[in-house]
């Protein structure tokens, strides 16, 4: 069954959360280019290139927790074919995490 058959995604209840914090990137985003066009020192570029990066990371691994606790766990509980799907997929997000 898919997720919009369940009604919700993991991450409803974080949802707010997680769009401060992205919108709280995307305000580092447009830093860094205000940064570069203001010809700033690279270093200093760089270490706020690694900040954002963390920022990043941590919203994905909060949406990947959320989904294991959540979908995968459900689709365990349910069985079958779900579960084997949902495990797959939790298992190729964490090597793309792994590998970024």
């Amino acid at each position: 069954m898919t997720e919009a058959a369940h009604g919700q995604h993991g991450y409803i209840s974080s949802k707010d959360d997680h769009l401060k914090r992205l919108r709280r990137i995307e305000g580092q985003a447009r830093g860094l280019q205000r940064m570069v066009e203001d010809e700033k020192y690279c270093i200093d570029i760089l270490t706020q290139v690694s900040a954002m990066t963390k920022a990043l990371q941590s919203v994905a691994l909060g949406l990947l927790d959320e989904h294991l606790s959540h979908c995968v766990v459900r689709a365990a509980a349910e069985g079958g074919h779900e579960a084997e799907i949902k495990i797959q997929e939790a298992s190729e997000a964490i090597a793309r995490l792994v590998r970024s």
